[in-house]
C-alpha cells in the first residue's frame, strides 16, 4: 500500500522513569514529616514501579477485570473470584513493600509516613489493587486487640510473600482482610443494618456466631476474611471476623451473588453477598461494632486522600510529559504562557494535596497506640502538646482532607486529560482510567456530606481538640493578612459547628485550604506558598480554591512550580 504520510509530533509513552526521583514535593514532604530514613528504599521502589513492564500491569489489570465463578466444573459451589495475572503481580509488589502491615508491626520512627509515601507511589501505577491492602492495613489494629484470634494470624500478616491461593487461613502464607458494612436499605446509614448474628454457644467476645443476612457492597470479596457488621441477640450492632473458610476446612456459607459493574476501579472486585449461617467470631465488645469499624474506616479515609493524591500526581506527570513533547503553533505546548499557567496551577494543587496527606500520616506516627485504636479522645490532661495536636489533626483534618482532596482529584484529572487533547480521551493511554478512578475515593468510606458532618461532629464533641487545631492554624497564618482574614471568617462556625450543617462544606473546605496554606508556608519554597495563597484566598472570606485551574496571577512563579513538579536527573 502506498505510503500516505509521515508520523511525527506524536507523544511517546511515559515509561522507564523513577516515580520517586522526579518528585521534589515528595522528597521535601518525606523529610519534614520524619520519613527520610526510608528514602533509599523509596527511590528503589520508584525505579521499579516506573518501569515499562510494571506500568503496563495497571492497564492490563483494568482491561481484564475479575470474573466471578460461582460453581466448579462438577457443580459444587465455590464462589471464587478469578483475577488477571497482572492483578496478582501488582498485589505481590504491594505486599513486598510492606504496605499492608509494616507500619503497625514494625513501628519505627516515621513508619506511617514512609508507608504513606510507598502507597502514593503504588497508586500512580494502579489504584484498584490498593483497596484490599488498605482494608487489611486498617483491620490490623482492631484484630491485634483480640489475643486469641491474633495469635493464629500474626505471622501471616507480618509476612510479605503475597499468597493468592484460595485456602483456609491456616494454609496461607499471607492474608488479606475486607469489610462488609453497607446493605441495600442502609448505605452510609449503618444503623439500618439488618444482618443477624446468632451465638453458637454462650456467646460474647471471641465466641463463635452464625450470621444470616446480606451485604450490598462487600469490599474485596476474594479476601481471606472480612470484618462484618451484624446485630446480635440483644439487637446491638457488633463486629464479626468472618473468614472465607471455616476452621474445619470447609467453605464458609458466604454466597457471592454477583460482582459490581463499576465505572472505575475495575481491576478490583466489589461484590454482593448473602450469609446463610456463615461462621464468624465476635471481635471487640458486644454492641460496640459500629465504633470499632468506624475507627477502622478512619485509617481507610487517610488512604483515600493518599490514593487521590496519587491519581493527581500520575495525571500531572502525563500532562507535563505531553506538554513537553507535543508542539502546537510552532512551539512545544509547555512554552505557551496559558498552558504554563494551567500546568503550574495543577502542580501547586498536587503538592498541596501530598503535603497534607503526609502530614496526616505523621499524625498517625505521633499517636502510637491511640492512633492504632482510631480514638481521638476528649481530654488532653497529661498529654504533651504535640501528641494532643496530632490527635486533633487525625480526628478533624483527616475527614476534612478526605472530602476536599478527593473532590479536587475529579476536576484535576479531567483538566489533565484535556491537556492531552483528543489522544488523552482515547483508551489507548492512561488518562481515561485515571478519570474513571477519581470519583471512587470521594464516594467510598464515607461520601462528601458524611465527611463534612463528621468534621462538625468532631468540632462539637471535642472542643479541646478543635481549640488546639485552631491555635495551630493561627500560628501558621500569622503575618499573612489573607490567611488571618480567612481564619477569622471561619471561627464562628468552628465554635458553634452543630448549628452550621447548611455551610458544612464551606467550613470543611476552608479548614483544608488553611491547613494546606500553613504547611506550604512553613516548609515549601516561598514561591509555592505565595502562589497558593494568592490563588486560593483571593476573596475576603477565603473562597474555596480556584474554580478552574490556570488562574495564577504571577507568571514568574511558573518555572519554580514546574521544576518541582518534574525534577530532572
Amino acid at each position: 500500500m502506498r505510503e500516505t504520510h509521515e508520523v511525527f509530533n506524536q507523544v511517546p509513552p511515559l515509561v522507564d522513569y523513577n516515580l520517586f526521583a522526579c518528585d521534589a514535593a515528595l522528597h521535601d514532604a518525606l523529610a519534614r514529616e520524619g520519613g527520610s530514613a526510608r528514602a533509599g528504599a523509596l527511590d528503589a521502589l520508584g525505579t521499579q514501579l516506573g518501569g515499562t513492564g510494571i506500568l503496563a500491569l495497571g492497564e492490563q489489570a483494568n482491561r481484564h477485570p475479575p470474573v466471578l465463578a460461582t460453581h466448579d466444573t462438577c457443580g459444587r459451589r465455590v464462589d471464587r473470584v478469578d483475577f488477571d495475572p497482572a492483578w496478582h503481580r501488582l498485589s505481590a509488589l504491594l505486599y513486598a513493600s510492606g504496605v499492608h502491615s509494616a507500619a503497625w508491626l514494625d513501628p519505627q520512627p516515621g513508619a506511617h509516613v514512609a508507608r504513606a509515601a510507598a502507597f502514593y507511589l503504588h497508586g500512580q501505577v494502579e489504584a484498584g489493587s490498593l483497596c484490599p491492602v488498605t482494608m487489611t492495613f486498617a483491620a490490623l489494629p482492631l484484630l491485634r486487640r483480640e489475643p486469641a484470634l491474633w495469635h493464629t494470624l500474626a505471622k501471616r500478616f507480618a509476612a510479605r510473600d503475597y499468597d493468592a491461593r484460595d485456602l483456609p487461613l491456616a494454609a496461607k502464607r499471607t492474608l488479606s482482610v475486607g469489610m462488609g458494612l453497607t446493605e441495600k436499605q442502609g448505605g452510609s446509614d449503618l444503623r439500618a443494618t439488618t444482618t443477624r448474628a446468632r451465638a453458637i454457644g454462650a456467646g460474647g467476645r471471641g465466641a463463635e456466631y452464625a450470621l444470616v443476612g446480606h451485604k450490598w457492597f462487600y469490599s474485596a470479596p476474594a479476601a481471606d476474611a472480612h470484618l462484618v457488621l451484624a446485630r446480635s441477640a440483644d439487637d446491638a450492632l457488633s463486629c464479626f471476623f468472618v473468614p472465607r473458610w471455616r476452621p474445619d476446612g470447609t467453605r464458609n456459607a458466604i454466597r457471592i451473588e454477583r460482582l459490581k459493574d463499576k465505572l472505575g476501579n475495575r481491576a478490583n472486585a466489589s461484590g454482593e453477598v448473602e450469609f446463610g449461617d456463615a461462621f464468624g467470631v465476635l471481635v471487640g465488645e458486644p454492641g460496640r461494632g459500629l465504633p470499632a469499624l468506624l475507627a477502622m474506616a478512619a485509617h481507610t479515609r487517610l488512604d483515600c486522600v493518599l490514593g487521590s493524591a496519587a491519581l493527581m500526581r500520575r495525571a500531572l506527570t502525563e500532562a507535563l510529559h505531553h506538554a513537553r513533547h507535543r508542539r502546537a503553533f510552532g512551539r512545544p505546548l509547555l512554552e505557551h504562557a496559558l498552558m504554563r499557567n494551567v500546568l503550574a496551577d495543577l502542580a501547586l494543587e498536587s503538592e498541596a494535596a501530598l503535603a497534607l496527606a503526609l502530614h496526616l500520616a505523621a499524625a498517625v506516627d505521633a499517636g502510637g497506640d491511640e492512633a492504632a485504636a482510631g480514638t481521638a479522645g476528649g481530654s488532653t490532661d497529661g498529654d504533651g502538646d504535640a501528641a494532643a495536636l496530632a490527635r486533633a489533626r487525625r480526628r478533624i483534618l483527616t475527614p476534612a482532607a478526605k472530602f476536599w482532596v478527593c473532590k479536587r482529584a475529579i476536576a484535576f484529572t479531567a483538566e489533565c486529560m484535556e491537556i492531552c487533547g483528543g489522544n488523552g480521551y482515547i483508551e489507548d493511554g492512561p488518562m481515561p482510567r485515571l478519570l474513571r478512578e477519581a470519583p471512587v475515593n470521594s464516594i467510598w468510606e464515607g461520601a462528601g456530606n458524611v465527611m463534612c458532618l463528621d468534621v462538625l461532629r468532631a468540632l462539637d464533641r471535642e472542643p479541646e481538640a478543635a481549640t488546639r487545631l485552631v491555635d495551630d492554624l493561627a500560628d501558621g497564618c500569622a503575618g499573612e493578612p489573607r490567611l488571618v482574614r480567612a481564619l477569622h471568617a471561619l471561627l464562628p462556625a468552628l465554635h458553634t459547628s452543630a448549628a452550621h450543617q447548611w455551610q458544612a462544606r464551606a467550613l470543611t473546605a476552608g479548614l483544608v485550604l488553611l491547613a494546606q496554606a500553613a504547611l506550604l508556608r512553613r516548609d515549601a519554597p516561598a514561591t509555592v506558598a505565595d502562589s497558593f495563597i494568592a490563588s486560593r484566598f483571593a476573596d475576603a472570606a477565603g473562597g474555596t480554591g480556584d474554580p478552574v485551574f490556570g488562574l495564577l496571577a504571577d507568571p514568574a512563579a511558573a518555572p519554580i512550580l514546574l521544576a518541582r513538579a518534574w525534577q530532572a536527573g
